[in-house]
């Protein structure tokens, strides 16, 4: 592997791992910095592999929780509500994913469409986090079936690149009177039968494209996405213990718009 490509796989794997559970991104910001720095390598099958990377590092971070649940699926009613909603949240997205996924990478994975949406969905945490919030929920185990529902129907807006899985199902949560730890940490659970299952579909499609040379390179932006996620989760739940999701609003917004006057000055040629 040369020195230019082993630098774009690590810069891959850690955008992947740092923007997956940051809701700002993680599909739009490999849409951008992909299109930026021409990762044509297998670049498709590479962010699907570097996935798994992310989504074991929430497996990691929270293996206590996952052992309790698998252990007490059978006897514990904790437990047993606790896979339903998760099972529950997961179905929209999942059902909407197979109908409609290929029409929405066809139009919509560009860096413009994620531009705009990057943009309005920075407004929609604005507007979230400046509400009367009423917060009825306080712990994961107390969510309701109701409230699961709700932040699945959410999680269906991430099928727009640049809108976010976890910013759609964290603000969703809020409105759905989770606080906002909470919803960050539901967002973490979720995420681990969303994307596997996101994961296992797409390489399936392209098993055709493996290679075993391809093994380095995977598993460069594997690891670099397992630990940077590991960064990001722990960094995110101690923030927002104290602070709100207005940072990430501005950022996402200004990212935006920066996607938006490079293209429309000429400075990137961006793929649209």
């Amino acid at each position: 592997m040369d020195g230019l490509l082993f630098a774009k796989v690590l810069l891959l794997g850690l955008v992947e791992g740092l923007t997956e559970f940051l809701p700002v991104s993680s599909t739009g910001h490999l849409i951008v910095v992909g299109d930026l720095i021409s990762f044509t390598n297998k670049g498709k099958v590479f962010e699907i592999l570097i996935q798994l990377g992310a989504i074991l590092a929430i497996v990691f971070e929270y293996r206590q929780r996952f052992v309790s649940v698998i252990g007490g699926m059978r006897s514990e009613p904790r437990a047993q509500r606790f896979v339903f909603n998760l099972l529950l949240a997961f179905l929209p997205a999942a059902v909407m994913g197979l109908l409609f996924i290929k029409q929405i990478k066809h139009y919509l994975f560009n860096p413009l469409s994620v531009a705009l949406a990057l943009i309005i969905g920075g407004l929609v945490i604005l507007y979230a986090e400046r509400r009367v919030h009423r917060i009825d929920v306080h712990d994961v185990d107390d969510i309701s079936w109701q409230q699961a529902l709700k932040i699945g129907c959410a999680q269906v807006l991430a099928m727009i690149p640049g809108t976010s899985r976890s910013g759609s199902t964290i603000i969703g949560g809020m409105f759905f009177g989770l606080d906002r730890k909470v919803a960050a940490e539901f967002s973490f659970f979720l995420a681990v039968p969303t994307m596997f299952a996101a994961t296992v579909y797409d390489l399936f499609k392209h098993r055709d494209v493996l290679s075993l040379a391809d093994v380095p390179m995977f598993m460069i932006g594997f690891v670099a996405a397992f630990l940077s996620a590991l960064l990001a989760v722990r960094t995110l739940v101690r923030f927002v213990g104290n602070h709100t999701y207005e940072v990430f609003a501005w950022y996402r917004i200004a990212f935006g718009l920066l996607i938006l006057l490079s293209w429309q000055l000429g400075w990137v040629h961006w793929d649209v």
